[in-house]
């Protein structure tokens, strides 16, 4: 059989499209099927497994569009005349959205997986692509990662059925790393990108807001356009035990997590949170926003705290060490098992079985 997935970001390139597109081939390709990946990527890292055809041309801040996407994408897919195309999108997605045409132009089942939470303005765009393309009623299914995500969309298009593909991970590569503490204090991290839309100087401020009656320091991991403004509230406001390292690797991630007490990620907009399902599964009591994609594997008081009141939360955990041990123990001896990659697999083929 025969998989084509189209994205226009992929590997090196870091976020939730990309790295779950990448895991999504690679268990395909290991069970045994042949699967390639179209990206508008400039320079996408070589396939595991499976192949990657890139569809670039060199654009300002390498953005990852194509003008003459469609005639491109038409001759790859005729050339490989897959059984399925799984077309990756985000807020506003050009390529893989031409991606979507291109396999309908040929006939070919589509699947379009939303891997963002669309906003108010995003609705918009989308309520008035659907009335001069009729997109929702093109024969395409519908999914998105999260159930927050797929409520984002059904709101678009009342009636149109949209199913929910999470993002998928292997347990067993976040639990049992050995790690050494540098000191007692209670070790709060988050992980994602430094950009506005992820919120993390919503975090610097709850943390500085923080009343905890035990010794506290925090690791903010990640890269991205907010660096520069973190690092400056740090040291204005005297936040030597804040520490942004910058960009960690899968590796260094799940070092870090092992050594972490509590995690928290304060997107309010987050519309899955793979960064959070690691330290779920790694054993970290999570805190999150109600409301986002992080709610379908942590539930409020079991796997860690949904609020929005993120400065209580880590006072909370940080000052009761019984509660924070309890949903730790707990997180550590249970799986989210929805999210265990021969689950995620299983939703994918039930959205390709409605075409």
């Amino acid at each position: 059989m025969t998989i084509v997935h189209v994205t226009d970001c992929f590997l090196p390139r870091l976020g939730g499209i990309e790295v779950q597109v990448a895991g999504l081939a690679r268990e395909q390709a290991c069970s045994g099927e042949d699967v390639h990946v179209v990206t508008a990527t400039r320079n996408a890292d070589p396939g595991e497994g499976y192949a990657v055809h890139g569809i670039a041309v060199k654009l300002p801040w390498d953005l990852p569009v194509h003008p003459r996407a469609g005639t491109h994408l038409d001759r790859v897919l005729a050339s490989l005349w897959p059984s399925v195309v799984y077309v990756h999108v985000g807020a506003i997605s050009p390529f893989a959205w031409s991606g979507v045409r291109s396999a309908l132009r040929l006939g070919l089942p589509a699947v379009v997986v939303v891997h963002s939470m669309w906003d108010p303005v995003v609705q918009r765009c989308y309520r008035v692509l659907d009335r001069l393309a009729a997109w929702s009623t093109a024969g395409v299914a519908v999914a998105a990662v999260s159930r927050a995500a797929a409520d984002r969309v059904r709101a678009v298009a009342p009636g149109l059925p949209v199913g929910v593909v999470p993002n998928g991970i292997v347990p067993s590569a976040w639990r049992g790393i050995p790690t050494q503490r540098p000191d007692d204090a209670v070790h709060v991290v988050s992980v994602g990108r430094l950009a506005v839309r992820k919120e993390p100087m919503s975090l610097l401020r709850a943390l500085r807001a923080v009343s905890a009656d035990v010794p506290l320091r925090a690791t903010l991991a990640g890269a991205g356009p907010e660096m520069g403004v973190l690092r400056r509230y740090v040291e204005r406001h005297g936040l030597g035990w804040v520490h942004l390292p910058g960009r960690l690797d899968r590796h260094g991630v799940a070092r870090l997590l092992a050594g972490a007490d509590v995690f928290v990620n304060p997107a309010a907009q987050e519309a899955f949170g793979l960064a959070a399902l690691e330290a779920r599964t790694a054993g970290v009591p999570v805190i999150a926003r109600p409301g986002t994609g992080v709610a379908d594997f942590v539930r409020d008081g079991v796997e860690g705290l949904l609020t929005h009141d993120l400065a209580a939360g880590i006072t909370r955990l940080a000052n009761d060490r019984e509660e924070r041990l309890r949903i730790a123990a707990h997180n550590r001896t249970t799986e989210p098992t929805a999210c265990t990659w021969p689950r995620v697999l299983e939703a994918l083929r039930s959205c390709a079985a409605r075409v």
